[in-house]
């Protein structure tokens, strides 16, 4: 046992110089491979596209894509590129790359090679920062890290410049303001076979009253038709006179009751136009089809007869043969001998001023609400320019039973006052937003939704507010109010990076300066770089203080490399807003000019 145990004893030692000799090899191995691969990770190929980092929808995106040189991953090996992103004393750490030996077999003869997409959420404090990236090789728990390097800058802001647009949609307010002709349709005179003399005893039956009366009320008329007719047979037929004596028979009784009701100058203005009918079987036809007095397939042979052609009086001779044609001439013939009144009369109306006093007098309580209909109420805020009195009219027409459109036009006048006042522009939304909701409970018309994209973007919700105005424009807006809710789509559009869409949505929009500078910026965005100069050029001919349209074209020339551009449209940048001075500078747009005398003498 104690021989045993030498021999253990004599043997350990040996097994520990084994031990030492294999532990200090592999370390000596792992020592001398990591330096190599540090050393050369100096010829490792890192791109970052974009460089510079840009801000889209509130987020920093890009791709970095890492080779590595030939040799440079050793068996057991991985070599780790971290990446930060570094603002003032702030930085962002990213996710690693990692490069695993095993996963590249070839990596003595091919470049392992990697492309990653990174993104980071945007703050304002990161506009100005530098990427950065540092290389770790590792062989198990051994690591050695590389010096950090700068691979891009950041951050280009440009989609920030997006100017956020409200429109207020007005509700049709349902008053035609046009003169309205109101057609009134006396009932038939009847006349006696083969005469035209109109009876007293129709003068004083109810049509007779009734066409006296509507005389005797001094209506303003502009025409009044008198359709004489004569029946089929013979007597009738053969006296071409009688249709048109019949309609002048009316005419001359019309103009007797306007002379009785001292007319004087108006009968003038008025137009009569007789209309005789002879010969004809259209009125016989519709006789006939209201007559219950025969069948229908008794009314087919009157009608067989009809199309069956021939001259109108073998037409009727025809139809003298019928079993049923006494009774046809006996209950359907008389009604034919007729003549009937059709007057157009023009709609009796207040005036615009006689409404818009009206208006003032029931918001000031000075008049009864029922002084003026809701639809004359609601066309009387149209007759003021002034918000104040808008705002007052749609309110007493919110009072004025439930409706939407008037709780609509209130928020309207709202948003119209926020875009004025925009330092009072928050209570003046939260008012608009209250109007609304009550409005779409009512109805959810596409006024509705266009108004609360408005308030959408005005409280700086892009995305409510472009789903808002995708509902507008589905439901049917058209006119002003689907191109003012084309200009909000358009800028929710450019916050949410959809600048294809935002492009169309703002060429659809209002010719307004906002609108046109967005579709600049979004076609600037979009990488349509000379149409966005075009659009920003636009804005500036439209509002030549709008500072940003000078700014944008500057950014759309630098990206067309345009040094006159930049320079030109600068100058006019910041001769409108000298605030514009600053924020050129640190423009990572323009960073290719920052040396540049003519660019240092345009920011002066």
């Amino acid at each position: 046992m104690q021989l045993a145990f030498k021999n253990n004893q004599n043997q350990n030692p040996m097994r520990k110089l084994l031990y030492t000799f294999l532990i200090v090899g592999a370390l000596s191995l792992a020592g001398c491979t990591l330096p190599k691969m540090v050393k050369m990770s100096k010829e490792q190929q890192l791109t970052v596209t974009p460089n510079p980092l840009e801000v889209h929808k509130d987020t920093v995106a890009y791709d970095m894509a890492a080779n590595l040189p030939v040799k440079m991953l050793k068996k057991g090996t991985v070599y780790t590129v971290n990446s930060f992103y570094k603002y003032g004393e702030q930085e962002t750490a990213l996710t690693p790359i990692e490069f695993k030996a095993e996963d590249y077999p070839n990596a003595s003869t091919e470049e392992p090679r990697v492309t990653k997409s990174f993104n980071f959420p945007y703050s304002p404090s990161m506009k100005s920062g530098v990427l950065q990236v540092e290389g770790v090789a590792s062989k198990g728990n051994k690591t050695k890290t590389t010096p950090r390097m700068d691979v891009a800058v950041g951050v280009i802001t440009t989609s920030k410049l997006v100017k956020p647009v409200a429109y207020a949609s007005y509700a049709d307010h349902g008053y035609n303001n046009q003169e309205e002709i109101i057609p009134v349709v006396i009932p038939d005179f009847i006349f006696e076979q083969g005469r035209s003399v109109l009876r007293t005893s129709e003068i004083r039956s109810d049509k007779g009253k009734q066409l006296d009366a509507f005389i005797a009320s001094k209506n303003v008329t502009k025409t009044v038709s008198i359709t004489g007719t004569h029946s089929p047979e013979g007597a009738e037929r053969v006296n071409s006179k009688l249709s048109p004596e019949r309609a002048a028979a009316i005419e001359k009784f019309y103009r007797q009751q306007m002379k009785k009701y001292d007319y004087k100058g108006k009968a003038d203005s008025i137009q009569f136009i007789l209309k005789p009918v002879v010969r004809e079987w259209g009125t016989f036809q519709a006789a006939l089809a209201s007559y219950d007095g025969i069948t229908s397939e008794e009314k087919a042979e009157y009608l067989n007869i009809i199309n069956g052609g021939g001259t109108f009086e073998s037409q009727e001779k025809q139809m003298q043969k019928l079993k049923t044609y006494k009774k046809v001439f006996k209950d359907v013939y008389p009604t034919l001998r007729t003549a009937k009144t059709e007057i157009l009369t023009i709609k009796d109306k207040k005036t615009d001023a006689e409404i818009a006093v009206l208006s003032k007098q029931i918001t000031t309580g000075e008049a009864a609400a029922d002084a003026l209909s809701f639809e004359e109420l609601m066309y009387s805020a149209t007759l003021t320019p002034s918000l104040e009195e808008k705002a007052a009219i749609y309110e007493a027409a919110t009072k004025n039973g439930t409706n939407w459109n008037a709780h609509n036009n209130l928020a309207a006048v709202y948003i119209a006052q926020a875009i004025e006042n925009p330092s009072n522009a928050s209570s003046l939304v939260d008012k608009a937003k209250t109007q609304l909701d009550i409005a779409a409970r009512i109805n959810e018309a596409a006024e509705v939704h266009a108004n609360q994209a408005s308030v959408s973007n005005l409280q700086g919700n892009a995305y409510a507010a472009y789903n808002s105005a995708n509902k507008a424009l589905s439901s049917g807006l058209r006119g002003d109010n689907a191109a003012g809710v084309n200009g909000v789509k358009g800028s929710a559009a450019i916050v949410m990076a959809r600048y294809s869409e935002a492009v169309s949505a703002e060429s659809a929009a209002a010719n307004t300066a906002d609108n046109l500078f967005n579709k600049g910026l979004a076609q600037l965005l979009n990488k349509d770089y000379q149409n966005a100069l075009n659009s920003f050029g636009e804005a500036s001919r439209l509002d030549s203080n709008h500072a940003l349209a000078a700014y944008g074209a500057a950014v759309a020339s630098a990206r067309l490399s345009n040094a006159d551009g930049v320079v030109s449209n600068l100058t006019n940048a910041v001769k409108i807003d000298p605030s514009l001075k600053e924020t050129a500078l640190t423009d990572l747009e323009f960073s290719k000019w920052l040396t540049s005398e003519a660019f240092r003498n345009a920011l002066r």
